[in-house]
């Protein structure tokens, strides 16, 4: 799949978006707040009972682009069950937005759309610890 992955405490976000949407960015921001990387620019999607594990192809395990800077190493995490989908491609509107679902190989797995603000990639690793309230 194209797409970006990092994980954080045994969970996943996978971060899909047209190219240049800013999938490496937001990977290395969160990598900079603590998340490790899985897989940027391509990520392999697979069962594992009734998770969805993420892995990087062999060829760019441990690699994740900076746009104007290059290719670079990353101690990354050979697998990761997914938690998480955020979808760049999608604005998000709503200040409270309803819960969302994207189905990938049969399960649903919550969705986020872009959020433009500093507060994102926290908020993503907060669900990724915690996840979203229900109150």
């Amino acid at each position: 799949m194209h797409a970006a992955c990092v994980g954080l405490d045994g969970s996943a976000v996978l971060i899909l978006g047209k190219s240049g949407a800013g999938k490496s960015a937001l990977a290395l921001t969160l990598m900079a707040y603590g998340a490790q990387l899985v897989a940027d620019d391509r990520v392999v999607l697979q069962l594992a009972g009734d998770r969805i594990l993420a892995t990087a192809p062999d060829t760019i395990a441990g690699l994740i682009e900076a746009r104007g800077v290059g290719i670079l190493n990353a101690i990354f995490l050979p697998s990761a069950a997914l938690a998480l989908i955020v979808d760049l491609d999608q604005i998000e509107q709503d200040r409270l937005p309803p819960p969302r679902h994207r189905t990938i190989l049969g399960h649903d797995l919550p969705l986020l759309h872009r959020v433009d603000g500093i507060h994102f990639a926290p908020a993503i690793l907060q669900f990724l610890r915690a996840g979203r309230s229900e109150r």
